[in-house]
């Protein structure tokens, strides 16, 4: 048992330990995002179960490939929390809770919601590219998947999972979930597991951003100090450096 156990402590340890002081100290007021992206979910299902709410949700926030793209656009924001009617409702609220909310936790709202509409809207986009690209080429889609209403928060929830995972440095985990995207699409090839694989694709390109800008600040942080090193009498504001002369 302890060759698992310390495998897991060195895939999720520090994960862990950036997830437990604030939700020790703070609890669920920590994560303020998480707990309105849940509520707004439940309350869209709700309403779009209803004869009258159904309309009034598709019109705000379910966006199709077919829409004109400045529509899309506009509705792209709210789709993310409107469930898909051919799912369960719990599936989509467990995944804000879990995902979103260790998301919250270990990058702050902000980042949470820039990264989730990046995936939301990598999926988004790539289903006019797929069908303008025809069923024949190797990521098309067919021209009836225009239609397909486009809702819900699963590229969201996969582009997080492994830009968190990646973050801290759970590589296994991120390897997971997108080998789980890749056999989704191999399996069973359809709209949402294609948008899965460019939600993936658009997090993978934040992911390399992020890795460069952290790289490019260490390296500017080493030649800070290389050069305070080589120049001591400068950096402390003494001329040459050269020992003060005694009489």
């Amino acid at each position: 048992m302890r060759t698992p156990a310390r495998w897991a402590r060195a895939e999720w340890g520090p994960l862990y330990a950036a997830l437990r002081e604030p939700l020790r100290r703070r609890g669920p007021v920590a994560v303020p995002l998480t707990v309105a992206a849940v509520g707004l979910t439940a309350f869209l299902q709700y309403l779009q179960n209803q004869s009258w709410g159904y309309e009034l949700v598709q019109n705000l926030g379910a966006v199709r490939a077919d829409d004109p793209l400045w529509s899309a656009l506009l509705r792209t924001p709210l789709s993310l929390f409107v469930p898909a009617l051919d799912l369960p409702v719990w599936g989509a609220l467990a995944q804000i809770l879990v995902v979103f909310g260790i998301a919250e936790l270990c990058l702050g709202w902000w980042r949470t919601l820039t990264i989730a509409y990046v995936a939301t809207l990598a999926g988004t986009l790539y289903a006019r590219l797929g069908i303008t690209l025809g069923a024949h080429a190797p990521f098309g889609l067919p021209w009836t998947d225009g239609q397909v209403v486009d809702t819900g928060p699963s590229a969201a929830v996969v582009g997080l999972a492994v830009f968190v995972s990646w973050r801290f440095g759970a590589y296994a985990t991120a390897g997971a979930v997108t080998l789980a995207m890749v056999v989704e699409v191999l399996l069973k090839e359809n709209l949402a597991g294609k948008e899965h694989l460019a939600a993936l694709t658009a997090v993978g390109l934040l992911c390399l951003l992020a890795a460069a800008r952290h790289r490019g600040a260490t390296l500017s942080r080493r030649a800070g100090r290389a050069r305070g090193q080589r120049w001591p009498g400068r950096r402390a504001g003494r001329g040459s450096g050269l020992p003060p002369i005694q009489s």
